[in-house]
Order: C-alpha cells, then sequence, then structure tokens
C-alpha cells in the first residue's frame, strides 16, 4: 500500500522564477497549470506555486544554534537521494539557510538536513534519518533500540 502524499499550495511573487527553481534547480516535474499556478511533482507530492503579490512571512526559530526559519516545509529523502540533491545545490551555487550537517550524530535520530528558500521566500527542508525505523519508533513512544532488537530476533514456537 503506498503511503499517503500531501498537497501542499504556496504563495510565489514570479512564476517564471518559481518555474526555474522548481523546475530546474530541484528537477520536479511539471504539471498541470494556469495563468495563477503551476502544479509540481515533489518526489510523488503535489506542491502548487500559486501567483500572490508581496513577499512570504518567515521568522527564524534557534535549533541546534542555528536559525531555522518558520513555516518551512520539505521532504524526508533516502540519505543517498539528499546527498545528491546536495551536491546539486552546491553545484548551481545554490545559498543556503542552512548548509547541508548531520545532526545527532551516533543517536537514535540522526539525521542530515538542510534549509534554502525558493524565489518566493519559502523554507524548504529537506532531511534524510540514518534509520527511519528508530526515529518514528521513538517519536510513537516507544523504546527504539528494544524494537528494533524484538525485530531482529528469530520467532518462537510455541511449545
Amino acid at each position: 500500500m503506498q503511503p499517503p502524499r500531501f498537497h501542499l499550495a504556496i504563495p510565489v511573487d514570479d512564476l517564471d522564477a518559481a518555474e526555474r527553481f522548481y523546475g530546474q534547480t530541484l528537477q520536479c516535474a511539471r504539471g498541470r497549470s494556469a495563468p495563477a499556478w503551476i502544479d509540481w511533482n515533489l518526489w510523488g507530492h503535489q506542491v502548487v506555486t500559486h501567483l500572490v503579490p508581496g513577499t512570504p512571512r518567515v521568522d527564524v526559530q534557534p535549533v541546534d544554534g542555528r536559525g531555522v526559519p518558520v513555516p518551512h516545509f520539505g521532504l524526508l529523502l533516502t540519505v543517498e537521494d539528499f546527498h545528491q540533491l546536495a551536491a546539486r545545490l552546491h553545484h548551481l551555487g545554490t545559498a543556503f539557510v542552512i548548509e547541508p550537517y548531520v545532526r545527532f550524530e551516533g543517536q537514535i535520530g540522526e539525521q542530515w538536513t538542510m534549509f534554502l528558500r525558493d524565489p518566493a521566500g519559502n523554507a524548504l527542508e529537506f532531511k534524510a534519518f540514518a534509520n527511519d525505523d528508530q526515529v518514528f519508533a521513538a517519536e510513537a513512544g516507544l523504546d527504539a533500540q528494544t524494537e528494533v532488537a524484538e525485530r531482529a530476533r528469530p520467532a518462537q514456537t510455541p511449545h
């Protein structure tokens, strides 16, 4: 069964700049469009850039000593996809809000993360967890190490 996908509509003040960023920089497939909006396939999710005059309001919250833009949206990628995207963004000279780095190294929740803005100022985060099973088990309030060990243990045959 395919996991649910999200749909997100975001404001942009320049559709041509949005088309270059989402279509060329992020390499998202373009979907339907009209004079005031464009659909994008963002790794299987639908993001719609709507032409809205003005700049979105973004605040900054301190996380790990860095200024994380809020609001922001993003994707959980595989580690390989994360590093490929980071390399492409570096190659294109993308200005990062927060350069790619690893958080919680060697711990449950170890993750690579990076933040950038689209041309309209919308903040995006891309991240990749070293071990999704541990992360989501921990977020569910379970002891992730125990759960991982339980899954690895051979099934017991009843006597």
